[in-house]
């Protein structure tokens, strides 16, 4: 049986990234080509991402892309059964590039279109990278979001918890970007903490303990940069002991989210003997939260299942598994598909209202 071919297109920040998934004669997932061209360095000067550098770095490099793509996988364009572009949420620039290329190889080709929710492609990552099958309870930490799901089925979300405030990846960022750290700031955090005292500091633990399952991390922010302005001038012992204390006190909010979402699971589906957690997004890479992860996952009797590492921060092959599940459910998109900066995977959970509005909407 011949299993389709999908082309895959993510380009909604500051990576440039094309893919090819199909399935192996076992049915099971199969990245062909995953390959990601990283903006770091033309945003470094600048402490973040800057929207219009991204969107005219995504027209210089996408074709490119494509095209090493498709040579890694060892196919043609003409092989290809479908295209899947990510769509939305995202930065608008950078998803205009993406979105037009991929529907006009599509038109081109005369091929199926699927425009895929980026956070669905992170949402089905554990089934791309561990054929997870439904239901499991996703974490969801990316720059801009922090999300705890229920992922019922393809198309089918439950948003459990989201942040009220800052997301995750932002905090990270922010943290680094008061520290004098380098861009990206979460990788660079991670660095400087394997070298501190996580409890030199005393941080909050936002929301611990409370029953709803959403997230703050601005209290925490405020309380790290204060420690900061209290310790300076700042050693370099000093940075990794703050950047450890921080993402002790990150870690173990997290893992508090997790141990009470997973009693709710339990109690949803009392046959699931083993009940599984997927963490996607790029803070998923963070060895720390991981381990606080897989504690708490071994406390409740559940089975953390950690994407690689490649897999964690926006790459196409989730774009193309996303548009592959899709495909074969027979669902494909017109060319005139729009795009959306903002775009819930949970369209019946009402916003959060205050800071948290646009990463609960997203």
């Amino acid at each position: 049986m011949n299993h389709p071919l999908i082309l895959g297109i993510e380009t909604s920040c500051d990576e440039t990234a094309a893919a090819v998934v199909t399935r192996t004669e076992n049915a099971e997932p199969a990245i062909l080509s995953n390959v990601v061209l990283s903006q770091i360095e033309e945003h470094a000067a600048f402490g973040g991402v800057v929207p219009e550098i991204a969107a005219r770095a995504h027209v210089e490099a996408l074709d490119g892309v494509v095209r090493a793509a498709l040579i890694e996988a060892t196919v043609t364009v003409d092989a290809l059964d479908a295209v899947a572009a990510t769509v939305g949420p995202g930065l608008v620039g950078g998803l205009m590039v993406g979105a037009m290329t991929g529907k006009a190889i599509a038109a081109a080709r005369d091929l199926p279109f699927i425009g895929v929710n980026h956070l669905e492609g992170h949402a089905l990552t554990p089934r791309l990278s561990h054929g997870l099958a439904y239901p499991y309870l996703l974490l969801l930490v990316s720059g801009g979001h922090s999300q705890i799901l229920l992922v019922k089925g393809l198309g089918t979300y439950e948003r459990w918890g989201t942040t009220i405030d800052d997301a995750l990846g932002e905090a990270f960022d922010k943290t680094a970007k008061l520290l004098e750290l380098p861009h990206p700031g979460g990788p660079n955090v991670e660095r400087m903490a394997a070298a501190g005292d996580p409890k030199r500091f005393s941080l909050p633990r936002p929301m611990k303990g409370e029953a709803r399952l959403d997230f703050s991390f601005s209290g925490l922010k405020t309380a790290l940069r204060l420690a900061a302005e209290d310790a300076a001038p700042l050693s370099e012992q000093d940075v990794s002991d703050l950047c450890a204390s921080f993402q002790a006190a990150a870690a173990e909010t997290v893992a508090d989210r997790i141990g009470r979402a997973l009693v709710r699971f339990r109690a949803l589906y009392p046959d699931q003997a083993e009940p599984v957690l997927g963490v996607a997004g790029g803070v998923g890479a963070n060895s720390r939260i991981r381990a606080a992860l897989s504690a708490e996952c071994a406390k409740a009797g559940a089975r953390l299942v950690a994407p690689p590492l490649a897999l964690c921060s926006d790459n196409a092959a989730m774009i193309a598994y996303a548009g592959l599940e899709r495909f074969e459910a027979g669902l494909t998109d017109p060319l005139d598909t729009p795009i959306r900066s903002r775009w819930p995977l949970d369209r019946d959970a009402a916003p959060l209202v205050g800071h948290g509005r646009r990463g609960a909407k997203a």
